[in-house]
């Protein structure tokens, strides 16, 4: 079995959603385990990410996807203070090989949450991790998926307090997409 973990940080509960819609396409296929990492406020002490729970979830894992929502440009401090945190691994590179992905949500239909997936995907990279986008040309698609059209991964725009059916479609196919990018492997 596949083993898929997803990092994430989620104030308004938005990204908490995409989280859990990842995860169900990543369960859909039946080939894949999914666990949560979710970084919370009371993790951080003294400006310091202390939960080493969520790092060994990646050292477990076949793939990992990251999640903030963009706040001024960039992922959440919360997160900031995760991946600040992953230094000692980088020493080793336990995550080298791994596959990664992320997703992001604000609250403007751009609002700079490129810079997020672009800050993933460069912690990633110092990881020796493999990143994945998503691979929908937004306009082109019958099923209204990535209609904020980025490629790089991610992105959604939160328009009300529950998902909107592209980002969950979106969400739900990029899990499959994970797990199918990974089983080939």
């Amino acid at each position: 079995m596949l083993q898929i973990a997803i990092i994430y940080f989620s104030h308004s509960g938005y990204t908490h959603q995409l989280a859990h819609a990842i995860g169900n396409g990543c369960s859909d296929s039946g080939r894949a385990e999914v666990s949560y990492g979710r970084i919370l406020g009371t993790d951080i002490h003294h400006g310091r990410f202390i939960n080493e729970t969520c790092h060994e979830l990646i050292d477990n894992a076949d793939a990992v996807f990251f999640g903030s929502p963009t706040y001024m440009g960039g992922p959440a401090a919360q997160f900031k203070a995760f991946a600040d945190a992953t230094s000692e691994r980088w020493e080793t590179q336990p995550w080298r090989g791994k596959v990664a992905a992320g997703f992001t949500v604000g609250a403007n239909p751009n609002g700079d949450q490129v810079a997020t997936l672009q800050y993933f995907s460069i912690l990633s990279a110092q990881h020796g991790m493999l990143w994945q986008g998503l691979d929908i040309a937004s306009v082109f698609d019958h099923q209204g998926r990535n209609a904020l059209g980025t490629n790089m991964g991610l992105t959604a725009h939160a328009q009300s307090d529950s998902l909107s059916s592209s980002d969950r479609a979106t969400a739900e196919y990029f899990g499959h997409r994970m797990t199918e990018i990974i089983k080939c492997r």
